[in-house]
């Protein structure tokens, strides 16, 4: 949607489908770097989005009782020196409406993108438009079925549609592995006592979890687990299929949330008023061989995924977003050179190696704290910030990247 909405502000004509047929229900992504609200500044959202949402200045580690180290982000140069902590549905509902406002534009929800190919200066796209339909007697089983296929035809094809993209495996291109999956449970919970307002997260063992405070009283815990240790058939990632705790009981639910939290972060001292859902979800470290080819390309999930703790793959997405928008714009209505797209693939390419720790070297000071040193691998993909505010961050800690050829994402 924020792809569409920088389209169409400059002109161009876009399609927007999407197979869901609504905006999101419960999902993992809740948080928004301060480079994606300078983004969604510029595309009139800030401003809802952080009435809405809850500011964090501050993001704390901890290893078991012990607080270890902390970023500051109020000292960043920014207009938005904060992370926001935002459900995703509150964020998809903010741009489906600007997007009608501002652009006239409307989701064509319950749409799936069947097939695409290629055709000369044009992509030929075939599009099934999706309808519920209910079998059986006594209890209805509802399934969604093509209720007819559409043919369409753009200059060009942008595929924002998540780890199983019908865009990139259309267009061949295999994802490489950057480490092994990481299984996480995510927890939404109501607290007897009010949340302090900054992100805390937990090292344990070689295990990491995560509070994002909602409310001063409402926050999501995500806990990692050791393979050998995770629920069997784990789920893969999918905003659509979210395993819900409901075979636990109210009870055995509690039980297994606290007994986490007694182990993961005996500091945590806010009580448990409720538990409302629970949801086990299965993280990927990939990265696409190319941001796409010719005229389809890809942005957001489609082309990376990584763990859910610094919240990088979706805020990078938008960085994507805005990207390609500029990039086509310059293309359709200025005429410039397709090689345009060639710049996008490598520079988006350079800065995932480095956040996947493909590429680029992590030195240490000689004033750098012992902790941060140890664990100083791990701390960039678990920060919520990517480009100049990760680097900046990661220099608080001590630390700074080394990375031959990465480069500003040009917006």
């Amino acid at each position: 949607m924020f792809t569409a909405l920088r389209l169409a502000e400059n002109g161009i004509s876009v399609q927007l489908i999407d197979q869901e047929s609504r905006t999101a229900g419960r999902s993992y992504a809740c948080a928004l770097h301060p480079r994606t609200l300078q983004l969604l500044d510029e595309a009139g959202v800030a401003g809802d989005a952080i009435r809405l949402g809850k500011r964090m200045e501050t993001v704390a580690f901890y290893e078991n009782a012990d607080r270890r180290a902390e970023l500051d982000l109020s000292r960043l140069p920014v207009e938005f020196p904060f992370v926001l902590v935002l459900e995703q549905k509150t964020l998809e509902d903010l741009l489906e409406r600007k997007l009608r406002e501002r652009a006239g534009l409307e989701v064509r929800w319950n749409h799936r993108l069947a097939d695409l190919v290629p055709e000369g200066d044009s992509v030929a796209c075939r599009i099934e438009e999706l309808a519920m339909d209910g079998k059986g007697y006594i209890v209805p089983d509802l399934e969604l079925e093509v209720k007819k296929n559409v043919s369409a035809r753009a200059e060009y094809v942008v595929g924002t549609d998540g780890q199983n993209s019908v865009v990139r495996h259309r267009l061949d291109i295999d994802c490489e592995r950057a480490g092994e999956a990481q299984f996480f449970t995510v927890y939404e919970l109501e607290t007897e006592a009010s949340l302090p307002p900054e992100i805390r997260i937990a090292l344990h063992r070689q295990t990491v979890s995560v509070l994002w405070p909602f409310t001063e009283n409402k926050c999501r815990w995500s806990f990692q687990w050791f393979r050998a240790d995770a629920p069997v058939d784990f789920p893969e990632k999918d905003r659509g299929r979210f395993i819900l705790a409901e075979s636990q009981g109210n009870k055995d639910k509690r039980h297994r949330l606290e007994r986490l939290l007694r182990a993961r972060a005996p500091w945590f001292k806010a009580g448990i008023k409720s538990v409302g859902w629970a949801a086990d979800i299965q993280f990927e470290h990939r990265l696409t061989q190319q941001f796409g080819r010719g005229r389809a390309w890809l942005a957001g999930d489609s082309a990376h995924q990584t763990g859910p703790v610094g919240m990088q793959s979706m805020n990078m997405g938008f960085r994507e977003g805005a990207d390609l928008a500029a990039r086509l714009t310059r293309i359709l209505r200025e005429k410039e050179p397709p090689n345009l797209l060639q710049a996008y693939n490598l520079q988006q390419r350079t800065e995932w190696g480095q956040l996947l720790g493909l590429t680029g070297t992590l030195n240490a000071g000689s004033a750098t704290d012992a902790w941060v040193r140890e664990h100083c691998v791990k701390l960039p993909s678990y920060i919520p910030a990517s480009g100049k505010e990760l680097s900046l961050l990661l220099s608080q800690l001590g630390l700074e990247f080394e990375c031959d050829g990465l480069h500003e994402v040009a917006a």
